[in-house]
């Protein structure tokens, strides 16, 4: 404030900016919508939830052609058996140790037996031979027949086609027999040897059972690692499992590959015969669940299993079944198996294909299937498996709509995980043959990302992770991608929200040109614009470095005006079509896409001005403000208030500031002339707006005098009734810029002004010291030419001797119950903005009153 020939004005600092370091305490006093440059807030853009899952939604701007499909057919011919056998660099060499025989005892005593060699090479032809029948006669049926030999008749055909024990496990399995004749560790000559032996029908019965009771190897002389406890009840890992055999002379160790036979036999064998002959989907579910675990007891999940095509073969063939929680059981029985090839793309089509259903959500949970593709996500090569990784991303998306399987996802680390992909994905340049389709999975993963940002542990985890850093390298070389753009630039739309990321995304300097950059580019994509302009008033907001660095880019005022003229001119055209249908139907209730982009584009212009170099290059900028202006011209508060009073704030942030070639000096009548409009509308947030820009702009003798003209004085001493702190606080600076021209200073008597303001006084006075502060300076402006009291006062001296002294009393105002930091900022504004005001206009009173009645005080 400036004080001049005894006269008070707002000249110094327009709109009563604070000259006191601000405090915030827990009972500030002062709203912050009093301060002389206003930052803006609006709503993050609405983004409407996909009505589908799909791979790309809706909006996707890949033509269906030019992308993988969503929607695909999957049957078992869909896996290549070829692929499902353990990947070996070399051929095995047959053991030279001769094979343990594998029988059943009737006795804990019985020993083993080693088998006895053929008469003569005769009979090992013999065998062949009828190896040979048996294989080409069960080979005709199924892959594990559902029908099993009877007992009697596979006993009868084995001793007569066949006198060698030719695996009774797999006898009506041909594959299986493969399977044994390719991998088996024994020569063919051991081999041969051990189907010279004859098993019971009994014993082979308890074999195919499971019966542990009767097996060879369950014997009293265990290890001491079997005689821990809770261990003899369930079958040991094959690495772990380690009984020694007694009976012979000298001690033989069964080694692992024996091991993973019997428990194959014992264990995996008979869930896959009834995987076979089952037509019932609860049952085909719990066999499936019985088999995983078997398989990791065992030991046998991943490549290393030397039956795992076997078993791969059998899931495969029930991938026709049409069974969404089926096929969940069997995808993640396949995944753990790490097929790869065909067969990982096929699987994760799969998985894709159930969580594209989002009724499936609740089996998803209830099952580890989440593992299994974050695993494929961690291990997986990127280049080789990019169309696996594809829908293995697109599965996790869909994942992640969901709320329960949200949370697991970020406890999992998943944001590590994607943000490692992310930066795998950044590595491959643009003239890579994979670049292209890998922009595909770019896009899967950072609309995931999106689904995660809402989470606060996630966003913890995107912040540590240097998430900003790589997610500005794809957004540069993706530019030409406006799916993935517009999926990073939601995530920062998010995040820019929160202070801390908001701070991360201001000091990564590149990120300013990254957005001028899509502004530019895709100018009229509103979706993409509206949010990119969200997360500018967001950098904007809080941070002058910001506020800088952006106004130095080359450029940026003019994407800005741009911008504001084109979605201004598709405004103003929406307009004109609905007032030329009569204005059919209630106007839209919320702002349109037009209006929007333009709320937003104009909170950054707002928050850019408070920047003091920065805002006064804007005040010259002449087509900015007169932007500004159109839309106070063309749009009134009943069609978009918040776009209405977000141009007026702007304006108001611009009129701050006295320089040469000021646009907004220029201008100022005919923005007096808008402002009038917003004034009489039906919106008390408007009309406070309007007011605080005349406390600005009745700096200069024009606007005054239009005030007057307009009789608008009448209209602020009005306000002074609305019982509202911020209310008056604009109304009477308006008034106290009127009273620096002695000619005007009439009207504040004849609208009864000085009681209003005296009522304001003592209403708000103890609280509100600025408030106060304002009145003392307006009445001092008025009574500069006092002659006495009674006559420039009227009835309200006497009210105001009295208040003004109570009100100078600090042990009567302060309230020392309060807590030290409120107390010292009541004290702070008391001393350095009421006092020496109010300590002159009350001597001036005193000097002029004719009568001084005695001085009391009362409490406020």
């Amino acid at each position: 404030m400036q004080a001049s020939k005894n006269k008070i004005t707002k000249n110094a600092e327009p709109f009563y900016r604070l000259s006191v370091p601000k405090q915030k305490t827990s009972t500030e006093i002062i709203n912050e919508a009093r301060n002389a440059l206003r930052t803006l807030r609006t709503q993050r853009p609405f983004t409407p939830a996909e009505d589908q899952r799909k791979l790309f939604g809706s909006g996707s701007s890949r033509a269906p052609q030019n992308r993988p499909p969503s929607v695909f057919s999957l049957h078992a011919s869909s896996f290549d058996l070829a692929e499902s056998r353990p990947v070996s660099g070399v051929r095995l060499s047959p053991l030279d140790h001769k094979p343990i025989l594998v029988t059943f005892a009737k006795d804990e005593d019985t020993s083993i037996s080693l088998p006895k060699p053929p008469a003569d090479a005769a009979e090992v032809r013999k065998v062949s031979s009828a190896r040979a029948r048996l294989l080409r006669r069960t080979s005709q049926g199924n892959f594990l027949s559902a029908k099993m030999i009877p007992p009697d008749q596979s006993e009868e055909k084995l001793d007569s086609e066949e006198p060698a024990m030719m695996n009774n496990l797999c006898r009506s399995n041909n594959n299986c027999v493969a399977e044994q004749r390719s991998y088996t560790p024994f020569n063919v000559e051991s081999r041969q040897l051990l189907h010279n032996e004859h098993i019971s029908r009994s014993e082979r019965e308890d074999f195919l059972k499971g019966t542990e009771g009767k097996f060879l190897f369950q014997l009293r002389r265990e290890s001491d690692e079997m005689k821990k406890p809770d261990t003899s009840s369930s079958w040991p890992r094959s690495t772990g499992w380690k009984r020694r055999v007694t009976g012979l002379e000298d001690e033989t160790r069964i080694n692992e590959s024996e091991e993973e036979e019997i428990f194959w036999h014992v264990k995996i064998l008979p869930i896959l015969h009834e995987l076979e002959k089952e037509d019932n989907i609860e049952n085909l579910c719990l066999a499936c669940t019985k088999l995983y675990q078997a398989l990791n007891e065992g030991n046998m999940l991943g490549k290393r299993f030397k039956r795992r095509s076997v078993l791969l073969k059998t899931l495969y063939k029930l991938v026709d079944v049409d069974s969404d929680p089926l096929c969940l059981k069997l995808a993640k029985i396949i995944l753990a198996m790490k097929v790869d090839g065909k067969n990982l793309l096929s699987v994760c089509k799969l998985a894709f294909k159930i969580c594209r259903n989002e009724k499936n959500d609740y089996i998803i949970q209830n099952d580890r299937l989440l593992d299994c593709l974050l695993e494929v996500l961690r291990t997986e090569d990127l280049q080789k498996n990019n169309e696996a990784l594809l829908y293995c991303m697109g599965a996790l998306k869909f994942m992640s709509g969901n709320a329960v399987l949200l949370n697991e996802m970020a406890n999992k680390g998943a944001v590590e995980m994607f943000l490692q992909l992310m930066k795998q994905i950044n590595n491959i340049k643009e003239n890579d043959i994979h670049f292209s389709d890998l922009g595909h999975l770019l896009v899967q993963l950072t609309a995931s990302l999106r689904n995660l940002a809402d989470l606060p542990p996630a966003r913890r985890q995107l912040l540590c992770n240097g998430a900003v850093s790589e997610l500005c390298v794809a957004l540069e070389q993706r530019m030409n991608d406006k799916d993935v753009c517009t999926y990073i630039v939601r995530i920062f739309s998010k995040l820019s929200s929160y202070n801390d990321f908001c701070g991360a995304l201001a000091d990564c300097s590149r990120c300013y040109i990254l957005f001028l950059a899509l502004l530019n580019k895709h100018q009229k994509q509103q979706d993409l614009v509206i949010r990119i302009i969200f997360i500018l008033g967001n950098l904007t907001e809080k941070n002058n470095q910001a506020r800088e660095q952006f106004f130095k880019e080359k450029g940026s005022v003019n994407t800005l005006i741009s911008l504001f003229q084109t979605y201004r001119d598709l405004d103003l055209n929406a307009q004109k079509w609905y007032h030329e249908r009569g204005g059919e139907g209630k106007h839209p209730k919320h702002p349109s896409e037009a209006e929007d982009v333009l709320i937003k584009l104009i909170r950054v212009l707002a928050n850019l001005s408070i920047h003091p170099s920065v805002g006064a290059a804007l005040a010259a900028a002449y087509r900015v403000v007169e932007l500004l202006v159109t839309v106070l011209e063309y749009k009134s508060v009943d069609d978009c208030e918040e776009l209405v009073i977000s141009a007026a704030t702007t304006i108001n942030n611009l009129s701050y500031y006295e320089v040469k070639s000021s646009a907004v000096q220029d201008k100022k009548l005919h923005i007096a002339e808008m402002l009038l409009k917003l004034l009489m509308s039906n919106s008390m947030d408007g009309v406070v707006e309007a007011v605080r820009v005349f406390g600005n702009l009745s700096r200069y003798h024009e606007i005054c005098d239009f005030i007057i003209l307009k009789k608008i004085h009448k209209f602020m001493i009005a306000l002074l009734d609305a019982k509202n702190q911020d209310v008056c606080f604009s109304a009477c600076g308006v008034l106290l810029n009127l009273t620096v021209d002695k000619n005007k200073r009439a009207f504040l008597m004849e609208e009864g002004g000085i009681g209003k303001l005296v009522d304001c006084l003592q209403d708000f006075g103890p609280a509100d010291w600025q408030l106060a502060c304002l009145i003392c300076k307006t009445l001092w402006n008025y009574s500069e030419d006092i002659k006495s009291a009674a006559s420039c006062f009227g009835e309200d001296a006497d009210t105001l001797l009295v208040l003004l002294t109570s009100l100078l009393d600090e042990e009567l105002v302060l309230d020392y119950s309060l807590d030290r930091d409120s107390r010292d900022y009541h004290k702070l504004y008391w001393e350095r903005e009421f006092k020496p005001v109010a300590e002159k206009l009350l001597d001036r009173i005193q000097s002029h009153h004719s009568f001084l009645p005695t001085v009391t005080t009362t409490p406020f």
